[in-house]
């Protein structure tokens, strides 16, 4: 494949030896079994470069939408990280695991023959809303430094705090008796930071018999779904073309926007501040030939950027 990306060259100069100077966002419909991590790395080899990265992590054993960002775009990826999310998941009540997912060791069994689907639904939907989640102690978070995950795996007892999450829709649409479990799939929309296996964890709890998560599928971050998603496959038949949204695409899709006269756009390309036009932020600039300049906040009375997006 080196040598194709290169027309032919007799010996293989390396991944990363011919600059993309693309800039933009790939939604990857991320398979089971990688880490985020391990598609980025996939990507910066079909890319053929080192700048790109992830906006939001999904567990191994989660798929569907994870957002990547290429070269300038990299920057746009803090915005990502606190859009909404959805997804679709199943949850199995009547056992407790290690990691709140099937990844785990289950450490509890309990029937669930008097639990019937009113009260699975129940104890679902009282999560909806503004609440106080604890994440799950094997969870990326770090304590004094060092990932939670890392702290259990060396034997120590993990207490993370509880963290206020919003979550705005959750939809029961199959429950399912399975021996002595119930499994129960849902739709959810919820704040970032949200741990879709903590819900599954917490049903289980509210209900006695305890609860975990056996399947995790994300299908959208903010307006990005997987409409726009495309496979590691899809990715490498295409390579090194793989940036599906532009960074003025990806600006326009993820932000409110105005247009910078010439003069507007160099100073604001040097990291000057603009006249405010009265729009909530932050939102993006663009020069008059339609290239994403900055994003900007508008606060004491000027429009002053939060990053400059403008080609050096």
């Amino acid at each position: 494949m080196a040598d194709r990306a290169l027309g032919g060259a007799r010996r293989d100069p390396g991944p990363y030896s011919v600059t993309v100077t693309v800039d933009g966002l790939i939604v990857v419909d991320k398979p089971a079994g990688m880490t985020s991590h391990d598609v980025v790395a996939r990507v910066r080899r079909l890319a053929r470069t080192r700048r790109v990265g992830h906006g939001g992590t999904l567990d191994p054993m989660a798929t569907g939408v994870l957002v990547l960002g290429v070269n300038r775009a990299t920057r746009l990826l803090t915005y990502v990280i606190g859009a909404t999310k959805s997804y679709t998941a199943t949850i199995r009540l009547g056992e407790s695991t290690i990691t709140d997912d099937a990844e785990g060791e289950v450490t509890r069994r309990t029937s669930t023959a008097a639990i019937g689907a009113d009260a699975a639904r129940s104890a679902l939907l009282a999560q909806v809303g503004e609440i106080d989640q604890v994440p799950s102690a094997v969870s990326a978070i770090k304590i004094d430094g060092r990932r939670a995950y890392k702290r259990v795996r060396d034997g120590e007892d993990v207490a993370l705090p509880a963290r206020r999450i919003t979550i705005e829709r959750l939809v029961v649409t199959d429950v399912r008796p399975a021996d002595h479990t119930l499994d129960v799939d849902i739709e959810v929309t919820c704040s970032s930071g949200t741990y879709v296996r903590a819900i599954a964890r917490d049903a289980g709890a509210a209900l006695g018999v305890g609860g975990h998560l056996t399947a995790l599928r994300r299908t959208a971050v903010g307006d990005l779904t997987l409409d726009h998603a495309s496979t590691l496959a899809e990715l490498a038949d295409r390579a090194p073309d793989v940036v599906g949204l532009s960074l003025a695409e990806a600006a326009k899709r993820a932000f409110p926007g105005r247009t910078a006269s010439a003069e507007e756009a160099r100073v604001l390309s040097h990291g000057g501040p603009l006249s405010p036009a009265g729009i909530d932020g932050p939102y993006a600039v663009f020069d008059p030939g339609g290239d994403v300049l900055a994003i900007v906040r508008e606060r004491d009375g000027r429009a002053r950027p939060e990053i400059v997006l403008a080609a050096s």
